[in-house]
């Protein structure tokens, strides 16, 4: 951790493009924001863009705009990421869900600094510096032909990869004071410490959420506490048995899999699919089938 801080202090006065690897959950975010931050461009807009929480046509037309008419439900012309966060940081997150149309024009913008609305003819350039964020191998999709090399090189001038919160425990006492003070000032309860036990329990799971997941955990722990202090019970799912599959059969493992991680990254099942490595169409299915069963019990 400490060597990437080193790393955003040294590259944020620049406007060199910068690739932030790590796994969901990491705080990717986090670092895009602190490189805008301590860039000459602070005083100008941050803009995120989820590139995976949207489809090709919408994506397109999210990030370079669009002119009236340019296709169904376009009634006005519409500025796009890219103007909005002139003279600033357009953070892309998930690039590594970029399809190939996409993937040209950012490329040509990267090349040129220019672009055009989707349906217009006018030429237009503006001042943006790029970070991108994955927790995808983009050198494997490049290899597998699912991205531009060439795009790669343009993004990936800066690489800064975030550890996962596994590689770095000494974290996690840190971070959970943290998130507990914090939900404790929403919340406006009177909750300020960890049990012995509780931190015990923070401190041996494996997080494979990162600190996503532990933020989560913090803030149902402190939402549904009765007392100053946390105790190891508000943390059901860091139950020290957790792990223990013996006599299990592989579809009950499965299932515990599922609903654990679901439980453990708020629900969400795209989360959760890039967590156990699987589709979240999947993880939806396997829902539908456990409902069913449980009616039919």
């Amino acid at each position: 951790m400490t060597e990437a801080l080193e790393t955003v202090c040294q590259v944020a006065p620049s406007s060199a493009s910068v690739l932030l690897l790590g796994e969901s959950g990491t705080g990717k975010e986090l670092f895009a924001r602190a490189l805008h931050e301590h860039s000459p461009r602070a005083g100008r807009p941050f803009v995120r863009v989820a590139c995976a929480a949207l489809p090709e046509t919408l994506l397109e037309s999210e990030l370079f705009g669009h002119e009236r008419g340019a296709f169904t439900g376009a009634v006005y012309a519409r500025a796009g990421r890219f103007e909005i966060a002139d003279g600033g940081t357009l953070f892309l997150d998930e690039i590594g869900d970029l399809t190939p149309p996409v993937q040209v024009k950012l490329l040509r913008f990267l090349e040129e600094r220019e672009f055009e609305r989707v349906g217009g003819n006018k030429t237009l350039r503006v001042d943006v510096r790029i970070v991108a964020a994955t927790n995808r191998d983009l050198a494997a999709k490049v290899a597998a032909g699912e991205f531009r090399e060439d795009l790669y090189y343009r993004l990936n001038v800066i690489e800064i990869r975030v550890p996962a919160l596994r590689h770095r425990p000494g974290d996690v006492a840190i971070l959970a004071g943290h998130f507990l003070r914090r939900f404790a000032t929403e919340n406006r309860k009177d909750v300020r410490a960890f049990s012995d036990e509780a931190m015990r329990l923070l401190q041996e799971h494996s997080w494979p959420g990162n600190v996503r997941e532990l933020e989560n955990a913090v803030e149902r722990a402190v939402v549904l506490a009765r007392d100053t202090v946390l105790e190891a019970d508000l943390f059901p799912s860091l139950a020290p048995d957790e792990h223990k599959a013996a006599g299990s059969t592989l579809r009950e493992i499965e299932r515990e899999a599922i609903l654990r991680t679901l439980a453990e990254v708020g629900g969400s099942t795209t989360a959760a699919a890039r967590v156990l490595e699987i589709s979240p169409r999947k993880i939806q299915y396997k829902l539908r089938e456990y409902r069913e069963r449980a009616l039919a019990t």
